[in-house]
Protein backbone atom coordinates (compact mmCIF):
# COMPACT_ATOMS: atom_id res chain seq x y z
CA UNK A 1 0.00 0.00 0.00
CA UNK A 2 1.88 2.75 -0.81
CA UNK A 3 1.57 6.14 2.26
CA UNK A 4 1.45 9.68 1.51
CA UNK A 5 2.85 9.70 5.19
CA UNK A 6 6.43 11.06 4.09
CA UNK A 7 4.69 13.98 1.58
CA UNK A 8 5.15 17.17 3.86
CA UNK A 9 2.82 19.30 1.96
CA UNK A 10 -0.84 18.35 0.98
CA UNK A 11 -1.54 17.74 -2.79
CA UNK A 12 -3.24 19.96 -4.42
CA UNK A 13 -7.36 20.27 -3.40
CA UNK A 14 -9.30 19.93 -6.30
CA UNK A 15 -10.98 23.70 -5.86
CA UNK A 16 -7.29 24.95 -5.89
CA UNK A 17 -7.07 23.62 -9.52
CA UNK A 18 -10.50 24.77 -10.16
CA UNK A 19 -9.66 28.22 -8.68
CA UNK A 20 -6.51 28.18 -11.35
CA UNK A 21 -8.23 27.12 -14.29
CA UNK A 22 -11.60 29.64 -14.30
CA UNK A 23 -9.94 32.28 -15.29
CA UNK A 24 -8.21 30.83 -18.32
CA UNK A 25 -12.01 29.51 -18.87
CA UNK A 26 -13.60 32.71 -19.25
CA UNK A 27 -16.14 31.51 -17.06
CA UNK A 28 -17.03 33.40 -13.74
CA UNK A 29 -18.30 31.33 -10.46
CA UNK A 30 -21.70 32.10 -11.61
CA UNK A 31 -20.75 31.24 -15.42
CA UNK A 32 -19.41 27.50 -14.61
CA UNK A 33 -22.04 26.96 -11.27
CA UNK A 34 -24.92 27.81 -14.50
CA UNK A 35 -23.30 25.10 -17.09
CA UNK A 36 -22.43 22.67 -13.90
CA UNK A 37 -26.37 23.14 -13.26
CA UNK A 38 -25.51 23.74 -9.40
CA UNK A 39 -25.47 26.62 -7.18
CA UNK A 40 -23.00 29.15 -7.43
CA UNK A 41 -22.33 28.65 -3.60
CA UNK A 42 -21.65 24.78 -4.43
CA UNK A 43 -18.87 26.15 -6.86
CA UNK A 44 -17.81 28.69 -4.74
CA UNK A 45 -17.62 26.26 -1.59
CA UNK A 46 -15.41 23.92 -3.77
CA UNK A 47 -12.94 26.83 -4.81
CA UNK A 48 -12.71 27.83 -1.01
CA UNK A 49 -12.25 23.88 -0.20
CA UNK A 50 -14.74 24.08 2.37
CA UNK A 51 -16.20 21.22 0.16
CA UNK A 52 -15.27 18.35 -1.28
CA UNK A 53 -16.11 16.62 -4.98
CA UNK A 54 -18.20 14.26 -4.62
CA UNK A 55 -18.74 11.65 -7.85
CA UNK A 56 -21.63 13.61 -8.60
CA UNK A 57 -19.35 17.65 -8.52
CA UNK A 58 -16.67 14.80 -10.35
CA UNK A 59 -18.94 14.18 -13.34
CA UNK A 60 -20.32 17.75 -13.19
CA UNK A 61 -16.89 18.99 -13.01
CA UNK A 62 -15.58 16.40 -16.18
CA UNK A 63 -18.78 17.33 -18.29
CA UNK A 64 -17.89 21.22 -18.27
CA UNK A 65 -14.34 20.94 -18.58
CA UNK A 66 -14.24 17.60 -21.07
CA UNK A 67 -12.38 16.04 -18.81
CA UNK A 68 -12.74 12.72 -16.59
CA UNK A 69 -15.12 12.46 -13.16
CA UNK A 70 -11.43 10.44 -12.04
CA UNK A 71 -9.18 13.26 -12.50
CA UNK A 72 -11.51 15.69 -10.10
CA UNK A 73 -12.19 12.30 -7.96
CA UNK A 74 -8.11 11.45 -8.03
CA UNK A 75 -7.30 14.82 -6.56
CA UNK A 76 -9.82 14.66 -4.21
CA UNK A 77 -8.73 11.35 -2.80
CA UNK A 78 -4.99 12.07 -2.66
CA UNK A 79 -6.29 14.84 -0.17
CA UNK A 80 -8.24 12.77 1.68
CA UNK A 81 -6.13 10.08 2.57
CA UNK A 82 -3.31 12.87 3.41
CA UNK A 83 -5.59 14.46 5.59
CA UNK A 84 -6.28 11.04 7.25
CA UNK A 85 -2.51 10.12 7.46
CA UNK A 86 -2.38 13.46 9.10
CA UNK A 87 -4.35 13.77 11.78
CA UNK A 88 -4.24 9.57 12.56
CA UNK A 89 -0.44 9.19 12.03
CA UNK A 90 0.22 8.24 15.88
CA UNK A 91 -2.96 6.20 15.86
CA UNK A 92 -2.02 4.28 12.61
CA UNK A 93 1.90 3.26 13.44
CA UNK A 94 0.21 1.43 16.64
CA UNK A 95 -1.52 -0.38 13.92
CA UNK A 96 -0.04 -4.25 12.95
CA UNK A 97 0.04 -5.59 9.98
CA UNK A 98 -0.95 -9.28 9.82
CA UNK A 99 1.95 -11.70 8.63
CA UNK A 100 1.95 -12.65 4.74
CA UNK A 101 0.08 -15.60 5.98
CA UNK A 102 -2.85 -14.15 7.19
CA UNK A 103 -3.40 -11.58 4.21
CA UNK A 104 -6.25 -12.10 1.83
CA UNK A 105 -5.67 -14.28 -0.91
CA UNK A 106 -4.29 -13.45 -4.39
CA UNK A 107 -7.04 -13.24 -7.23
Amino acid sequence: MASNINRRIRPVHPGEALKEILPDSGLTQAELANLMRVSRRTVNQVLQQKRDVTVDTAMRLARVFNTTPQLWLNMQQAVDIWDAEQQHKAEYGRIKPLKASHGPSPV
